[in-house]
């Protein structure tokens, strides 16, 4: 990974090979943005981790992790009102979040230049949908640009801002996983200054969108759509090449891919290639229609393009064959591959490859016939003692809401302690919804940062409306999942700068919470036990909510901190004398720390692995794990 000191060079025309969430970061430092707000979510994650260890070098610079996506594109939108460059970033499902004041900002527009960077997530590596952020770019009247590669991401980053100000309005600008986790060459450009501050002149019947002035501005925003559409026409990311019978219309990374089918097919065509996406360049779009009796397109999850190039065939009285997802061509779920253009050209075109696709279907065959290795709580974590605490307290007959973070990975078995889960922050508003149409137990769990995030609301409605449900928050004091960025409980901001953390056992009491207390899930596993069961028991008997805080540090930054000081404890290991061979650590606990001798039939400690939480201790019957040193 490239550093961040690295990103902060002032030396123009240095080449430097990043990855696009990088040159986003990079971008930030040349498009002269004067603030960045945004909530962490994977495949983005990487554009703050970098702006968080830039920001105090960067003068007259603010940069924020925001409590969510909302927060985020109201703390960015409110700066680009006053007259700076600013930048909100989320993943796709964060963009549903920011979707309220997403659509007011269309419509009062801003002073200075904003760009809303949504990664989408097709395939959903890290995500529980496959949002194609492009229609929000439809539906709110907001022009939206797609970069096919890091190189593309800084360059038509800055092309953003540019557009941004002359509109007076936000640029959406959508990226996907295999465009922000590629690696490419950069070219650094110079460093624009940042003004340090600025006066903000009210016009209040502009940003304050009541009804009288809403009706005003709906007809101001289509009139910059319209001067958006020229600039869609005449812009240079916009582009045409090749030539050919045939024609294909493209974005964003599926570009590359029409690149590789076309060099590995040996196939001429002429292809448009769109990097404004919307508005789409109608002329544009329509003369290339009329160049071609067929033409191909393709793109990643809906028919965003297709849809509109066969209305602007419509409007137009063109007679073109357009070959996409309507006639089974492209599939509309996952990531593509080369593959699948080649496929997809070669049915068009009626030929065949050179391509031995048995023999590749068949090497992979012999791939996947490897053991899995699905995602897994670490070793160490506090969530697995946690979990097997509910669990056993529970005797797995309650009804388990989860939300979204590492935790989520309960729901494998053996601790199966994820039942309903909707969005970040559902796991408290499930369980109430749960707790008025069934008399079961329901024990919800939410993490520190998404508790932050969006679980208050959720709080703040249990305990007026007196639900009867049991909340755990598991504080592993990060934000872990999307790489350990900070939150309003670490007592770090995103400018690097320690401040008093908020204490969430204090925030629960604050909003009402009758029954709250706090433990930690390494102490004791039976008072862990005994705590959940006391919660339970409290809430079935006073119809009421009540909040158990399990506080323990990530493994992960437990191990980094063993790693800076190089204090490591004694190892743990099994005792073959006193192992009997149940498997209750390997089956009623899971850790991957630990496996089974397949000659002895007894449990191992893989020591490489182990992060010394010592739970498994307390789970063994036999007392057959052992810290080497401990006391018998």
């Amino acid at each position: 990974m490239t550093k961040p000191k690295q990103l902060l060079e002032d030396n123009v025309g240095k080449t430097v090979l990043l990855l696009a969430n990088e040159s986003i970061a990079r971008g930030v430092l040349e498009a002269g943005v004067r603030l960045v707000a945004l909530y962490p979510g994977t495949p983005s994650s990487e554009i703050g981790n970098n702006l968080t260890f830039m920001a105090p070098h960067i003068p007259n610079f603010y940069f924020e992790f925001s409590t969510n996506e909302k927060v985020a594109m109201e703390v960015a939108g409110a700066a680009a009102v006053a007259g700076v460059r600013s930048m909100m970033v989320c993943k796709g499902p964060g963009l549903n979040v920011a979707a309220d004041p997403f659509f007011s900002l269309a419509y009062i527009g801003i002073r200075g230049a904003m760009v809303i960077v949504v990664a989408d997530d097709p395939s959903m590596w890290s995500s529980q949908n496959e949002n194609d952020s492009r229609y929000y770019a439809l539906m709110g009247n907001m022009p939206l640009m797609e970069p096919s590669d890091p190189s593309e991401a800084k360059s038509m980053l800055l092309e953003a801002y540019e557009i941004s100000e002359k509109l007076e309005l936000p640029i959406l600008f959508r990226t996907t996983t295999r465009v922000n986790h590629t690696r490419s060459p950069v070219t650094f450009g110079p460093i624009r200054d940042r003004p340090k501050t600025i006066e903000f002149v009210k016009e209040p019947f502009r940003f304050v969108p009541i009804p009288s002035v809403a009706r005003v501005r709906h007809p101001w925003l289509l009139k910059q759509m319209e001067l958006a559409m020229e600039i869609s026409e005449s812009t240079k990311l916009n582009f045409i090449t090749g030539s050919g019978d045939l024609g294909i219309i493209t974005s964003g990374v599926s570009y590359n891919y029409v690149v590789e089918a076309l060099s590995t097919l040996d196939i001429d065509a002429e292809t448009l290639k769109l990097g404004m996406t919307h508005p789409v360049p109608e002329k544009m779009i329509s003369e290339f229609l009329k160049r071609h009796k067929r033409v191909m397109i393709v793109e990643e999850l809906d028919p965003f393009l297709e849809t509109h190039a066969r209305r602007i065939a419509q409007l137009n009285g063109i007679n073109v064959d357009i070959l996409g997802k309507e006639q089974g061509f492209f599939p509309r779920t996952l990531e593509y591959t080369p593959r699948i253009v080649i496929e997809a050209l070669s049915k068009i075109l009626n030929r065949n490859t050179s391509i031995n696709w048995k023999a590749i279907d068949q090497k992979a065959g012999e791939i996947s016939g490897l053991p899995p290795r699905p995602p897994l709580l670490c070793a160490g974590c506090p969530h697995r003692a946690t979990y097997y605490a509910i669990r056993v307290a529970t005797r797995g007959k309650a009804i388990y809401p989860s939300d979204i973070g590492c935790y989520t990975l309960s729901i494998a078995p053996p601790l199966e302690t994820a039942d309903i889960l909707f969005d970040m922050g559902s796991s408290i508003t499930t369980a109430c919804g749960l707790a008025e149409v069934t008399d079961q137990d329901i024990v919800a769990t939410i993490g520190d940062s998404t508790f932050f995030a969006a679980g208050l609301p959720g709080i703040a409605n249990a305990v007026y409306n007196q639900h009867r449900i049991s909340l755990v928050i598991l504080d592993n004091r990060t934000t872990a999942m999307t790489g350990h960025q900070p939150h309003p409980g670490t007592g770090v901001t995103g400018m690097q700068e320690k401040v008093p953390p908020l204490n969430i056992a204090k925030v629960c009491k604050g909003l009402g919470v009758k029954y709250v207390k706090t433990i930690d899930p390494f102490a004791s596993l039976a008072d862990l036990v005994a705590a959940v069961r006391e919660m339970t028991t409290w809430t079935r008997e006073n119809h009421k909510p009540s909040v158990l805080v399990s506080i323990a540090p990530c493994a992960l930054l437990e191990a980094a901190e063993r790693r800076k000081t190089g204090e490591i404890p004694p190892p743990y290991y099994v005792d073959s004398e006193l192992c009997n061979s149940c498997k209750r650590c390997l089956n009623r606990l899971s850790c991957p720390a630990m496996y089974l001798d397949k000659e002895t039939g007894q449990a191992v400690i893989d020591q490489t692995m182990c992060n010394y939480c010592g739970t498994c201790i307390a789970v063994c019957p036999q007392g057959a794990i052992k810290q080497e040193g401990a006391q018998k």
